[in-house]
């Protein structure tokens, strides 16, 4: 089984049963390829990190940056050697999501697909680092 098709992580539930969850949030293959090469090139950062600010006509926009340390109440998810840190603010709002990234001759972006997410408006939220 590889690595990439593993969608859990495990917490205590108790002294010595173990649950298994679904990870917050999952990477593409094509998203964790671009965050490794973005990471090569800035040896002091250890991932990227979520979050979510006020903006836009849903109320909420994703955010995506850098990050050195893992924050207090972050969330960590580590999938295929790629770490992502949740920012607290954004847990709940980016449970179930898929970060994508895609590339034509015009643009490059990174894409957030939430299956829970009953509207947005235009074609969603996607940037570049």
């Amino acid at each position: 089984m590889s690595a990439s098709l593993v969608r859990a992580t495990v917490r205590a539930v108790s002294k010595r049963k173990l649950q298994p969850t679904r990870a917050a949030l999952t990477l593409t293959p094509a998203a964790v390829n671009k965050i490794k090469q973005l990471l090569k090139d800035k040896p002091e950062h250890v991932g990227v990190k979520v979050g979510v600010r006020t903006r836009g006509c849903n109320g909420l926009s994703y955010t995506l940056e850098y990050t050195k340390t893992k924050g207090d109440s972050d969330e960590e998810v580590i999938q295929d050697g790629v770490r992502v840190f949740i920012e607290k603010k954004a847990q709940l709002t980016l449970l179930g999501t898929e970060i994508n990234y895609a590339e034509d001759k015009l643009s490059s972006e990174f894409l957030f697909r939430n299956s829970s997410i009953k509207g947005t408006c235009g074609r969603g939220e996607s940037f570049t680092i």
